[in-house]
């Protein structure tokens, strides 16, 4: 049931705009005002267990949100707010520290990235600069901190008993004092955090950190969910991964669907390239026992596509939360070592090459997903930039606007290339839907269809 609230001041940051920045955010016709709208409903939203963007769109449609200027500074004035997002008609303080983090990333990649053309985005220097000036102005990158960093992957729909894991994970984490870093939504990226508050309030940590990274395309259906202190939007797809792994420390990864693989790959693609092979990067894949024949299968994916190298970029543990925090701790403690001996940044891995594949933003159209080299002729981490590419646009398809109206309109996207890896992906997917990890609640309906050349 949604309501109509008005009248939300800012309590943190972001108290003052210019009176051009509120005409740019008033005009309704602009994409600035469309983006603020729709990634405002999302963290209004958060708490909804629904991924389907067809009947978040219906709920969507009479949600407004207005900037106006005040002798006090900026107001916000709200019409057709979730009423999930208010206590005896006062807006939870999380949610309206989330909703000025929206504003402040929606202006500044707005105003400082795509119009100052301060930065060449074409150019894989100013890629990664700008991806460190956005988290630069969220406050994310924090100088005097020592390596503690752990962004956790995984599925937003997820069994109860994956879900427990996550949190036990987490947990385990937090005894260690390590912060937590996730794609900010349900299933995966919650358990995690919820986790490591425990453990952080028994070792009577009262500044742990729990960072939210996502994007306009996919905050809908991944709305941050209230653990999130520190949430930065970037602007798509491949500056948001860029930035978990600028980032992270280490990296533990849980059973997911597609955007798990998709992640998984990406990481896996930029650790292949011959100039990061001796970069230490401590990544774990690990989920309870139930989920250990699914793992497996990612790995026997993995080993088919990447090869033997790439499965040795990351350690495989089951069901046993505190192995994986002591790993990730002594990983994470080669990172430190690691850079200190290269005189290299805690708080932002400038050192490692992450090619122009990984970084141009890739479009799901039906002719770009049908034209992906899916083929043995490629190096591996150009082969993983497009088996990434292929998993995002099922990603696309599944839940993001532009690809369920593209998947509504044309069909299922054609995926095509060798006839092997076409059988692991395959495979791959079909497990996935069987395991009910595509979609949070209703019968999923694939948005692709696997054809051999």
């Amino acid at each position: 049931m949604a309501r109509h609230y008005e009248l939300i001041h800012p309590k943190t940051h972001l108290r003052v705009l210019s009176r051009y920045e509120i005409q740019q955010l008033k005009d309704v016709s602009s994409r600035t005002h469309e983006l603020l709208r729709r990634c405002s409903y999302a963290v209004l939203s958060a708490g909804s267990l629904n991924d389907d963007y067809l009947e978040l769109e219906k709920e969507y449609k009479d949600f407004n949100i207005v900037v106006d200027q005040e002798d006090r500074g900026i107001i916000l004035r709200l019409t057709g707010a979730p009423a999930s997002a208010f206590v005896d008609n006062e807006i939870i303080r999380g949610v309206r520290e989330q909703l000025f983090s929206v504003l402040r990333d929606i202006l500044y990649v707005d105003e400082s990235i795509l119009k100052a053309h301060r930065f060449n985005l074409n150019n894989s220097e100013d890629i990664t600069n700008a991806v460190f000036h956005i988290l630069r102005n969220a406050n994310i990158l924090q100088p005097d901190m020592q390596p503690n960093l752990v962004v956790c992957w995984g599925g937003h729909s997820i069994a109860p008993h994956e879900y427990k894991y996550t949190k036990d994970v987490g947990y385990q984490l937090g005894l260690r004092g390590m912060d937590i870093g996730t794609g900010c939504g349900p299933g995966a990226m919650k358990g995690p955090m919820k986790g490591a508050t425990i453990g952080h309030a028994k070792q009577h940590i009262r500044d742990g950190r729990y960072i939210g990274i996502t994007e306009p395309g996919i905050i809908a259906a991944e709305a941050p969910n209230p653990i999130v202190n520190q949430l930065v939007i970037l602007p798509d797809i491949e500056k948001r991964l860029e930035a978990f792994i600028r980032l992270a420390h280490g990296i533990v990864i849980f059973p997911g669907g597609p955007g798990t693989a998709e992640e998984l790959l990406y990481l896996l693609g930029v650790l292949s390239h011959p100039d990061n092979a001796r970069i230490p990067f401590p990544l774990i894949i690990t989920g309870p026992k139930e989920a250990e024949e699914y793992l497996y299968d990612i790995d026997r994916f993995i080993g088919e596509t990447l090869g033997k190298d790439a499965q040795q970029r990351y350690e495989i543990i089951i069901a046993d939360e505190e192995k994986v925090a002591r790993r990730m701790k002594a990983g994470i403690h080669e990172v430190e070592t690691f850079r200190r001996e290269h005189n290299d940044a805690f708080f932002y891995n400038w050192a490692l090459t992450i090619q122009d594949e990984f970084q141009h933003p890739f479009d799901p159209t039906h002719e770009a997903m049908q034209s992906l080299a899916l083929n043995h002729t490629l190096p591996s981490h150009e082969l993983a930039a497009n088996l990434r590419r292929a998993f995002s646009g099922i990603v696309a398809g599944n839940v993001k606007a532009d690809g369920v109206s593209r998947v509504r309109e044309h069909g299922p996207y054609q995926i095509t290339g060798d006839r092997d890896i076409l059988e692991g992906m395959d495979r791959l997917l079909r497990a996935m839907v069987e395991h009910g990890r595509m979609k949070i609640k209703g019968n999923y309906k694939p948005c692709y269809e696997i054809v051999s050349s």
